[in-house]
C-alpha cells in the first residue's frame, strides 16, 4: 500500500510540475510575439542577442541545482540522516551564492566586452539589467529543492506560473510605456531584463512565504558535522549540469548565433541596419520552434517520469515498452507540428509579425522541432536511467558544430545557412544519442508499419493543407486585409491539417487503442480510433 502511494505521488507531483512547465514554455513562447510587434525586427534583434545569457545561466542554477538539492536531501532523508540535512541546504545555499556572485561579476562588469564580441557595444546596458537577476538564484533554488525533497511539488509548480507570469507583464507592459514615451529599442531591450529579474523576485517572495507558513515553522534538526563538504559540491554540479543540459541546448545554439549571425553578416558587406533587421526576422524562429517543441513534447515528456520511476523500481525490465511508447509518441507529434508548420509558415509568420520575409529560412528553422523534440525525448530516458556524462558531451559536440558550420554557411546563405547549421548540429545530436540509446537498449522503438502510416499521414496532411492554403489565398478570402487573411487562413488551415492527420491515424491504428489511453487526454482518441475502425 505504501509503494502504490508513494507511486501515485511520486507520478501526482511529475505530472504538476509537467502541466506547470508546460504554462511556463507557452507563456515564453508566445509574449515573444505582442514583444515583436512592439519593437519591430531590430527590437527583436536586440532582445534575443542577450536573452541567452540570462536563459543559460538560470536555467542551471535555479532549475538544475533544485533538481540535485532536492535529490541529495531525498538521499539523506532515505538512509536516515535526517539531521545533517540543515547542514547540507546551508552548503548549498553558500555554494550556489559563490557561484551566482562569480556569474554576476563576470556579468556585469564584462557586459561592455561581450557586447563588444557580439558587434554591438550598446547590448551593454541590457547585459548589465538582467545581470540583476543572478543574485536571487540562490535562495530560489535551494527553496525548490526543499520543497521538491519533500515531495511538496505544488508550491513549485505554483511558483513557475506566479513567476513566468510576472516576468511576461513586466515586459510587455513596461515595453509599451517605452516604446510610446521615447521608442528607444535599447531601453525597451533593458525593460525586457528587468521583467526576468521582477518575475525571479516574485517567485522567491512567493515561495519564501509558502515556505515560512509551513516548513519554516517546524522544529529543525541540531547540526552535526556528518557531511563531506566537497562529496556535496560535487554532487550538487555534476547532478545540476545533467538535469539541465537538455533544458540548455536550444539556449546555448541561440548564444552561438548571438556571436556569429550579426557579426557574419555585418563582415560579408551588410549594413548594420538591415543586419539587425536579418537577424531579428531569423530569430522569429525561435518561439515558433519552442511552439513547436511544447506540441511535440507534451504527451511523451507526460510518460518519462513513468519511465525513470519503472528503471529504478524494476532494474529497466518493465520500461522498455514505456520508452517505445514515448520516442513513437514524441515522434509522431514532432512531424506533425513540423510539417504542419511549415506549409503554412508564410500565413503564420505574417499572423504574427507583420510581414512574410525570410520564410523559407523559417520553414528550414523550424524543422528543428523534430529533432530537438526527439533529442529531448532520449536524453530524458537516458537521465532516468542515471547516463548522463556521455549525452552530456553530445549535446556539447551539437553546439560545437553549430559554431563551426554557421562560419562556413552564412557567409554564403546568410540567415537560411545559420537555420540549415542549426538542422545539422541538431542531427550530429541526434544520431550519436540514437546510437549511444541502441548500445545501452537493444530494443526497436517502432515497427515499418508504424513508419508506413506517419509517412502516409503527413504526406496527406500536407497536401491537403497546401492545396488548401493556395486556394484559399487565390479564390477565398484575398478580400481580406492581408494580415488578416494571413489569420483566417492559418488557423483554418491548422485544423484542418489536424484533422487530416489525426483521421488518418486513427484509421490506420498507428498508435494501438491501449497506448493512447496512457497518455493525457487519450481516451478520447482511443474512443475515436475504435469508432473509426468499427465494422459498419
Amino acid at each position: 500500500m505504501s509503494n502504490d502511494w508513494n507511486m501515485k505521488t511520486y507520478m501526482k507531483g511529475a505530472a504538476m510540475l509537467t502541466v506547470a512547465a508546460i504554462i511556463v514554455k507557452l507563456l515564453s513562447a508566445v509574449y515573444r510575439v505582442p514583444f515583436q510587434n512592439l519593437v519591430g525586427d531590430e527590437g527583436f534583434y536586440i532582445y534575443q542577442q542577450v536573452y541567452p545569457f540570462i536563459g543559460i545561466i538560470t536555467t542551471w542554477t535555479s532549475y538544475g541545482f533544485a533538481v540535485a538539492l532536492s535529490k541529495i536531501l531525498s538521499d539523506y532523508k532515505a538512509t536516515g540522516k535526517e539531521h545533517a540535512i540543515p547542514q547540507v541546504r546551508q552548503i548549498a545555499f553558500f555554494y550556489i551564492g559563490i557561484l551566482s556572485i562569480l556569474f554576476f561579476i563576470g556579468l556585469y562588469f564584462g557586459a561592455n566586452f561581450i557586447a563588444e564580441a557580439m558587434g554591438d557595444a550598446n547590448l551593454a546596458y541590457l547585459l548589465k539589467a538582467g545581470s540583476y537577476v543572478i543574485l536571487l538564484i540562490p535562495m530560489l533554488a535551494v527553496l525548490k529543492g526543499q520543497f521538491q525533497s519533500n515531495g511538496h511539488m505544488q508550491p513549485v509548480a505554483y511558483a513557475q506560473i506566479v513567476e513566468q507570469a510576472t516576468r511576461v507583464a513586466v515586459i510587455l507592459l513596461g515595453t509599451w510605456i517605452v516604446i510610446s514615451k521615447s521608442f528607444d529599442l535599447y531601453k525597451a531591450g533593458s525593460m525586457a531584463m528587468y521583467g526576468a529579474v521582477v518575475g525571479e523576485l516574485t517567485g522567491v517572495l512567493f515561495l519564501a512565504y509558502i515556505y515560512w507558513k509551513t516548513i519554516g515553522r517546524k522544529k529543525k534538526h541540531n547540526k552535526q558535522k556528518d557531511v563531506q563538504l566537497w562529496l556535496i559540491i560535487k554532487d550538487l554540479t555534476m547532478i545540476s549540469i545533467g538535469a539541465s543540459i537538455s533544458a540548455l541546448l536550444f539556449l546555448l545554439l541561440q548564444l552561438v548565433d548571438s556571436f556569429t549571425v550579426f557579426q557574419i553578416l555585418l563582415e560579408n558587406g551588410m549594413e548594420k541596419q538591415e543586419a539587425m533587421e536579418t537577424k531579428g526576422i531569423y530569430d522569429r524562429g525561435q518561439p515558433l520552434v519552442q511552439l513547436g517543441i511544447v506540441i511535440a513534447s507534451t504527451l511523451s515528456l507526460a510518460i518519462v517520469p513513468l519511465v525513470a520511476h519503472r528503471m529504478n523500481k524494476e532494474k529497466g525490465r518493465t520500461a522498455i515498452p514505456f520508452m517505445q511508447l514515448t520516442f513513437r509518441v514524441a515522434f509522431t507529434f514532432s512531424i506533425a507540428a513540423a510539417l504542419g508548420l511549415i506549409v503554412v509558415l508564410p500565413f503564420v509568420n505574417e499572423m504574427l509579425f507583420q510581414t512574410r520575409e525570410e520564410s523559407i529560412t523559417l520553414m528550414v528553422f523550424s524543422f528543428q522541432i523534430v529533432w530537438m523534440s526527439l533529442i529531448l525525448t532520449l536524453m530524458a530516458m537516458l537521465q532516468g536511467s542515471g547516463r548522463v556524462k556521455l549525452p552530456t558531451l553530445f549535446l556539447l559536440l551539437g553546439v560545437c558544430s553549430k559554431w563551426l558550420v554557421n562560419g562556413m554557411l552564412v557567409p554564403v546563405y546568410g540567415v537560411l545557412g545559420a537555420a540549415i547549421a542549426g538542422n545539422i548540429s541538431l542531427v550530429i545530436v541526434f544520431v550519436c544519442m540514437f546510437y549511444y540509446f541502441k548500445r545501452s537498449w537493444k530494443i526497436r522503438f517502432a515497427s515499418f508499419a508504424f513508419y508506413k502510416g506517419i509517412a502516409i499521414s503527413s504526406i496527406m496532411m500536407v497536401v491537403g493543407v497546401a492545396v488548401y492554403s493556395l486556394v484559399a489565398d487565390a479564390y477565398l478570402f484575398d478580400w481580406l486585409p492581408s494580415r488578416i487573411e494571413a489569420l483566417v487562413i492559418s488557423l483554418s488551415a491548422v485544423t484542418i491539417g489536424a484533422a487530416i492527420f489525426l483521421i488518418i491515424l486513427a484509421k490506420r491504428r498507428v498508435i494501438a487503442e491501449k497506448e493512447w489511453f496512457l497518455l493525457p487526454f487519450g481516451r478520447r482518441m482511443a474512443t475515436f480510433q475504435l469508432w473509426l475502425n468499427k465494422e459498419k
